[in-house]
């Protein structure tokens, strides 16, 4: 597939990492010259330096033969304008536009998007992705990250390990007899910065971060085993009112369950704004770091801060002093990810990283065909790829313990009909299935040829 990745930026550096590595006839096109170089140079990947927008550009870019164009530079209206031009001149058949501006994602204004008027095939928002991933954070307290799959049915957890934990020197294999019950199985450890798939008898030690996925209906069970509390949260702080912190607020406010939120807001604008858009929600107006103010807020009551400012220092130190203050979680939204082999030092509970949401949403719609949902792990380290099997896959009739997975792949569960599955050995994957893949990057390639999507993209 030839793919153009206008925006050569965090995001569109990671797009074309994934894409050029599954073998695909990337083109990266940015104005700043030394960000399309970094592209070239460490990517298989080809580079043209100019202005997104611009035709010639996109046609020097390889526009007219193109499959897809992925618009993610840190204009919208560049974004909107580049798809009109891919559109209207090159005829490319999937566009996909990253935008940031309230007022264009307004379902009011969903008719913009149509052929006829802005030809967007998908509308990727940050701010959205962002507030959902921090709904989640809320939602399992004890865990450093966590996103949901399966039609919810099922979650993926990580879950740091502590001294305390009491399954700490177990094999995973006699993990699963102790609980043949449980619903969840551990896909991933990250011990000493390193990230692998673990083996049956491999054994979890104080310090591990592991990734477990589990059916939604054995998440309390399961934080329980690993030593986690599911405390509920009815009392919250975030820092920072802008989109991200006034969608979470007021998805909060939604909530059957009755939460009590306080929004801290150093710009008065901003302030004001939130306020005007909340209706229980109290927004303070002043400086995030000022322990006066956060004792106003009653820091010290509250059961869990998000730290979600457009400024990662900010975030780090507003939850630093929220934890001395009393404030037993912490969960803070960082954009560089050289950041977040510290957050652990720093006694943070768990972190956001807009980057991985927006990079696992657009490659959701890249690959489109029988792939589901996809989620980004760590710094593109691994992938959980959620597809449906499909009757030409080489994994359909098959048994589990049957199927040559590679090294770095793991079964987080089987979805037949609406019942998810825990995977064994004698489990059979069918034809309509819905399987899960906690797969190293390495990996992906192999894991596609097995998923057989690559003749089904469009």
């Amino acid at each position: 597939m030839k793919v153009i990745i206008c925006g050569g930026g965090q995001v569109g550096w990671q797009i074309a990492r994934h894409l050029s590595g599954e073998r695909n006839d990337v083109t990266v096109v940015d104005m700043n010259a030394d960000l399309v170089r970094r592209a070239t140079d460490t990517l298989d990947v080809q580079g043209v330096v100019g202005f997104a927008s611009y035709p010639d550009v996109l046609e020097k870019a390889g526009a007219r033969d193109a499959d897809m164009i992925i618009a993610a530079t840190h204009s919208d209206e560049v974004n909107m304008v580049t798809c009109q031009v891919a559109h209207s001149i090159f005829g490319i058949t999937r566009k996909i536009a990253r935008l940031r501006a309230q007022s264009y994602l307004d379902a009011i204004y969903s008719d913009l998007y149509r052929r006829d008027h802005l030809p967007i095939d998908v509308v990727i928002s940050p701010e959205k992705e962002v507030a959902e991933a921090a709904l989640q954070r809320l939602a399992a307290p004890s865990t450093f990250d966590t996103e949901s799959f399966m039609e919810g049915k099922a979650q993926l957890l990580g879950i740091a390990l502590d001294e305390d934990c009491p399954v700490l020197n177990t094999p995973l294999r006699q993990l699963n007899e102790l609980f043949t019950s449980l619903r969840a199985i551990v896909v991933g450890v990250r011990r000493e910065g390193r990230l692998f798939v673990p083996e049956p008898g491999d054994q979890l030690f104080a310090a591990d971060e592991v990734y477990v996925f589990v059916h939604s209906d054995d998440v309390v069970r399961t934080l329980d085993i690993f030593g986690k509390s599911s405390r509920k949260q009815e009392r919250i702080i975030v820092i920072g009112g802008g989109n991200v912190g006034l969608a979470v607020a007021k998805a909060l406010e939604a909530r059957a369950d009755r939460v009590r939120v306080k929004v801290i807001e150093r710009n008065r604008a901003k302030a004001e704004v939130a306020a005007d858009g909340l209706e229980r929600t109290i927004v303070l107006n002043g400086d995030e770091l000022d322990m006066d103010l956060l004792a106003e807020a009653n820091i010290d009551r509250a059961d869990a801060v998000l730290a979600v400012t457009d400024d990662d220092k900010t975030n780090i130190l507003a939850a630093i002093r929220a934890k001395q203050a009393g404030c037993p979680m912490a969960i803070v939204l960082v954009n560089d990810p050289t950041l977040l082999p510290i957050m652990q030092a720093l006694d943070i509970d768990a972190y956001i990283n807009p980057r991985a949401t927006t990079v696992s949403s657009i490659l959701r719609h890249v690959r489109h065909g029988r792939v589901r949902a996809i989620y980004s792990i760590g710094d593109a380290e691994a992938e959980v790829i959620e597809a449906q099997v499909l009757s030409t896959s080489p994994l359909a009739g098959r048994h589990i313990r049957d199927i040559d997975f590679p090294e770095g792949v793991l079964v987080g569960a089987v979805m037949k009909g609406d019942r998810v599955l825990k995977p064994t050995g004698d489990l059979r994957v069918d034809d309509g299935d819905v399987i899960a893949l906690f797969c190293m990057t390495a990996d992906v390639p192999e894991v596609e040829r097995l998923l057989q999507v690559s003749i089904d993209f469009f």
